[in-house]
């Protein structure tokens, strides 16, 4: 197992924040865990120390990510009950298998893992169809999938709806962000939002004649490229590196987006070996497991 150096807050001061967080009264988490009010409020401030299986009970009502019980649980003086495994650890040989089932299966689409940071984990090599419009210096590791989006050197360039696929991405990370409560987070949303957009980015996602999810839509090689996105994470985790994974499948939104890119899977041929993956076309894998704290989204 591994664990993160976390700042010391007391247990209540965490409990409280959270509650706050999730804008629950002291009354109702009180009713939600089965425990009084009185004795709620005596562990906010302090005046009470909560068992182990207390701080559990409240972190579950409290929708906690994984890491984040684990903090609670160190701020209360207990150990952490979540590992965090690396990537590559033993323990996580079926995972890794899963993963790299669902890259290649979903050849000669674009595919790629990410961690709760929106780090790059993996990817299939349909993916070399963005990463091959993106600057070099964006695809250094650890590669930020949302900064390699929506920068200027970027893929913002080639986006045809920038403003409306920017928008859907923010508000896809403000939701995260409200769950989470990450810092780090918040820095990455602070920073893309200082790029420039010169399309108006919608407030809310509304649908536009015959549309029925928000599409990337996509120059590539002149030719326009429309995808839909899955996200698909793990439904039962029990390690903070497994919650915090996420795959991002896109799929082809119209005829001629699936004919082009099943025609560039058939001619697209094996890097030669010994050649590293930048020059495929393809950002290097890096492990998960390392990344600063957060979430399942």
């Amino acid at each position: 197992m591994t664990t993160t150096a976390l700042p010391r807050r007391p247990v209540g001061e965490l409990l409280r924040r959270w509650r706050e967080q999730r804008r629950i009264s002291q009354l109702d988490l009180a009713i939600q865990a089965d425990i009084s009010a009185r004795h709620l409020s005596f562990l906010e401030t302090g005046r009470s120390n909560p068992s182990r299986e207390m701080v559990l009970r409240l972190a579950e009502q409290l929708r906690l990510p994984l890491r984040e019980r684990n903090r609670l649980l160190l701020a209360a003086g207990y150990a952490p009950v979540y590992p965090e495994s690396t990537l590559d650890a033993p323990a996580m040989a079926a995972v890794r298998g899963a993963l790299r089932q669902v890259l290649t299966g979903h050849d000669p689409y674009p595919a790629l893992v990410v961690d709760g940071h929106w780090n790059l984990v993996d990817a299939n090599a349909s993916l070399s169809l963005f990463t091959g419009l993106v600057d070099p210096s964006l695809l250094a590791a650890p590669v930020n999938v949302l900064r390699a989006g929506l920068h200027p050197r970027g893929l913002a360039p080639h986006i045809v709806n920038l403003g409306e696929w920017r928008g859907h991405l923010l508000a896809r990370l403000r939701r995260q962000i409200a769950f989470t409560a990450d810092a780090g987070l918040e820095a990455l949303e602070e920073e893309l939002r200082s790029y420039p957009c010169e399309q108006p980015e919608p407030h809310v996602d509304l649908p536009g004649p015959g549309e029925i999810a928000v599409p990337l839509r996509l120059r590539y090689e002149g030719r326009e490229l429309a995808f839909l996105s899955t996200i698909a994470t793990f439904g039962t985790p029990l390690d903070v590196t497994l919650a915090e994974l996420a795959i991002e499948s896109f799929l082809p939104a119209d005829r001629r987006t699936a004919e082009i890119l099943t025609a560039a899977g058939q001619g697209r041929s094996a890097p030669p070996a010994g050649a590293d993956q930048a020059s495929a076309g393809t950002p290097p894998r890096q492990p998960a497991g390392t990344a600063a704290p957060s979430p399942d989204g």
